[in-house]
């Protein structure tokens, strides 16, 4: 389910209002679109507003008092279906057939291991109990909805969502993205024990090793 079906029916239909007024709307003209009382816009904004899906625009002169406006922010926006599947799909057919499965995947690789490179990895002295439960709650940012649960004696990553679960069954190499990200996020060898694309109900990480430093350039 979508964050948009999450929300109440009313929500979603005020929502829409703003995504069709660039400029915002006044609770007077969402009473008017919406067919409800000023009492519940300003209860639906209250709760949209503390959520950071709407926020107050420029107040439009009226000639008296400033008529206070209302529009998405970004986080509302991005509540929207975006398809960018078809896109990215289209790329990594174009740059296969161009450069070859095994460069593709290279090239997925190093785009991985540069985004994580930008974490803050925990520290060197982090179990690895530790670890997979921080990996998780940054995959579940991500939305992955992501947990850390026991196998046997060890923690593990489940995700339950594959976010690029349409590339991944069209390109293969999209899973090494994901596994570059997570090491290098991480700081440790991180084995894939269970994917969805292959069947698998979840996609599952183990956390090895710590990686060996490479030596420093002179």
């Amino acid at each position: 389910m979508s964050a948009l079906a999450r929300l109440g029916a009313t929500q979603q239909r005020l929502l829409r209002q703003l995504l069709m007024a660039p400029e915002g709307c006044s609770v007077e003209e969402l009473c008017e679109r919406l067919r409800i009382s000023h009492n519940a816009v300003r209860q639906h904004l209250s709760s949209l507003l503390a959520r950071d899906f709407v926020e107050r625009g420029q107040a439009r002169p009226t000639g008296g008092r400033p008529q206070a406006r209302f529009r998405l922010t970004e986080g509302g926006r991005a509540l929207f279906p975006r398809n960018y599947g078809l896109l990215g799909s289209a790329l990594l057919s174009a740059l296969r057939e161009r450069y070859g499965a095994a460069e593709l995947e290279d090239l997925l690789r190093q785009l991985g291991h540069a985004l994580g490179s930008h974490e803050v990895a925990p520290s060197p002295q982090a179990s690895s109990d530790e670890v997979a439960q921080w990996l998780a709650t940054r995959l579940d940012q991500l939305g992955y909805e992501a947990v850390s649960a026991r196998h046997g004696q060890e923690q593990h990553v489940e995700a339950f969502n594959c976010v690029f679960h349409a590339l991944a069954r069209s390109a293969p190499q999209v899973c090494r993205f994901d596994l570059a990200y997570m090491e290098a996020a991480s700081g440790r060898r991180i084995h894939h024990m269970e994917c969805i694309v292959r069947g698998g109900h979840v996609c599952r990480f183990r956390v090895g090793a710590p990686l060996a430093k490479k030596p420093q350039d002179d």
